[in-house]
């Protein structure tokens, strides 16, 4: 409630502010076409009356006004355009509040139906944990963040999760940025390192060149001058100005068409990342484990200012006509290339630090993002031992929000819990809190629980495995498969493993199920594994070891079925298929 009052009073402010920037747009316009017929009709008046230097003042002055309006006109329409983002971004949240997550990427890119669990905990894909949270600018924030939740990479990040979730104002301007497109960080890596490849003449960087460049300018200047005042013949600022612009063409526009080649589809992009960075140096109370990293950013920013001067040069160059006179008047291609080889020298090593950089704070944005929207959650406590601990009171899953019915659960180190209860009793959807809140406490995320100590362990399920009749894989074969891919998983190396199973070989009949099961639990009971094993078969609870334990989430049977989705120590008595089925045949 407290964030949903948030997203709309910003969105009435944001509003007012663009109603009032909509009513000063008006009054530019009509400044500027005011301005501009005023230059026009001084222009008129100078030829008609004798006023010279009155109406060639008044002119200029006309013409100075319009361009000086027309720059806060586009200063104007860049402010709305901001804010329309802001608005957007504000009315996508609330969406998001009331269960509509379809502005907001799936992540079905890095769905694998073969990782050790996020095919199984609903990682990726529509609906899924990815959807929930990612708000990520970049392409390279996005894989950022899809390996943090799949624990591809492993950073615990609550302080600083944290302390971006206490500045809303600056995170959703954030997000805001990727409201226009996508930054594809990784085209712009490669622009990057073709760029590093592109070899210009190093004598153009050098000092003396500088100096030639600036005598010949001076040289021209001079001759255009003494031509002005009859001094020179006229056909010499002319050849000079000729021969500079072969000089500066011939020099460059080989290597800078390479350029414009590899950054020319980037150029929007690029200052959108230019704006990224400006925005990341912004932020006055910094993370204080990304303290030294926001530092090195503002290198970064002076660096891709520069580089946004030279592919605003790259721009202009795009124009021909304009291009004959920029070189011919002020030997812009020299100097381009070199601005271009003095950026190469200083920066261009440090790029993809910087690069990077940018994808974790995208993902870090999510994440807190995500803390903002849910302060309900608390923070887990994540402890150093060799033992598998996970603690959980008030444990619920974070799809279901207010509906949800928490549950009080703890796992011990090589301990089994076999669940049963009937259809629909809530076994498949408690085994997923448990691995959904696990990887959400292990990058420091909130986690959806009253309490929640675990340790670091790995973690393996297996809970929705498919065929694949088209490369001949049955869905009995499938489960093979996939055990066999757990097997292999908790052999690797001696570290802890959780196992999450939601009916083992269930494409095969109950007694073979039944004699599979006890045979694959006996036999992964001597690894350094604990587990949590749903099923149906109540037979599977007589597992006579010390170490196995049973709970269940029980039903009531009446006129209804009555679901209390709690979960309790021992065997579940009650099934609904046959309670069900009659009630569907009398219908």
């Amino acid at each position: 409630m407290q964030t949903t009052v948030f997203y709309k009073s910003q969105y009435e402010t944001l509003e007012n502010q663009r109603l009032s920037f909509k009513s000063r747009s008006h009054a530019l316009f009509i400044g500027e076409i005011v301005s501009f017929l005023a230059f026009i009709g001084f222009l008129v008046l100078y030829t008609l009356l004798s006023w010279g230097a009155i109406l060639i003042f008044l002119s200029l002055f006309s013409l100075v006004a319009y361009f000086y309006i027309r720059h806060f006109d586009v200063k104007n329409d860049e402010r709305m355009q901001e804010i329309r983002h802001l608005q957007l971004t504000f009315q996508q949240e609330m969406a998001a509040l009331q269960g509509d997550f379809s502005a907001f990427d799936t992540g079905e890119r890095f769905a694998d139906s073969h990782h050790p669990f996020t095919f199984d905990l609903d990682i990726f894909g529509s609906e899924s944990v990815f959807q929930r949270i990612s708000r990520c600018v970049t392409l390279g924030g996005s894989r950022r963040l899809a390996d943090y939740l799949s624990f591809a990479r492993i950073r615990y990040q609550a302080s600083s999760i944290c302390c971006l979730s206490e500045k809303p104002d600056w995170l959703f301007r954030f997000i805001a940025f990727g409201q226009a497109s996508k930054v594809d960080t990784e085209a712009i890596q490669r622009a990057v390192h073709g760029s590093m490849r592109l070899q210009l003449p190093s004598f153009l960087a050098s000092k003396a060149f500088f100096g030639l460049c600036a005598c010949l300018l001076v040289g021209f200047y001079a001759s255009l001058i003494l031509a002005i005042m009859g001094i020179v013949s006229a056909n010499l600022p002319i050849w000079w100005g000729i021969l500079q612009f072969f000089l500066a063409y011939g020099l460059t526009s080989a290597h800078l068409k390479k350029l414009d080649a590899y950054v020319s589809d980037l150029i929007a992009q690029m200052r959108q990342f230019i704006a990224l960075i400006h925005h990341c140096h912004n932020l006055q109370e910094v993370p204080e484990a990304y303290r030294q990293d926001f530092e090195a950013l503002h290198d970064a920013e002076i660096s891709f200012e520069e580089l946004e001067k030279v592919l605003q040069g790259l721009d202009r160059r795009g124009n021909v006509l304009g291009l004959f006179f920029m070189d011919s008047l002020l030997l812009s291609d020299l100097f381009l290339a070199r601005n271009f080889i003095r950026w190469q020298q200083s920066y261009v090593e440090k790029m993809d630090r910087w690069i990077d950089l940018v994808s974790e704070i995208d993902a870090l944005v999510s994440m807190a993002a995500y803390r903002f929207n849910h302060p309900e959650t608390v923070e887990a406590e994540v402890v150093d031992t060799a033992e598998m601990t996970y603690e959980a009171q008030g444990l619920y899953h974070p799809f279901l929000g207010d509906e949800a019915v928490s549950n009080d659960f703890s796992i011990k180190d090589g301990n089994y819990y076999i669940i049963t209860g009937a259809n629909m009793a809530g076994k498949s959807t408690f085994l997923r809190a448990i691995g959904v809140n696990y990887v959400f406490a292990l990058n420091g995320m909130p986690v959806f629980a009253k309490a929640l100590k675990v340790s670091r362990f790995r973690l393996f399920s297996s809970m929705r495995t498919t065929d694949d009749l088209s490369h001949g894989i049955s869905y009995f074969n499938a489960e093979l498969l996939r055990l066999q891919q757990l097997l292999d998983f908790c052999r690797q190396k001696d570290a802890r493993t959780l196992i999450i199973l939601d009916e083992i070989l269930k494409g095969t009949n109950s007694l073979d199920k039944l004699n599979g099961s006890k045979l694959f639990l006996e036999y992964v009971s001597h690894l350094p594994v604990s587990g949590v094993i749903a099923t149906h078969d109540l037979e599977l609870s007589k597992m006579e070891y010390d170490r196995f334990h049973n709970y269940c989430f029980e039903i009531e049977l009446g006129t209804k079925v009555t679901y209390s989705y709690k979960i309790t120590p021992g065997v579940a008595k009650n099934q609904n298929a046959t309670f069900l089925l009659k009630n569907l045949l009398k219908a």
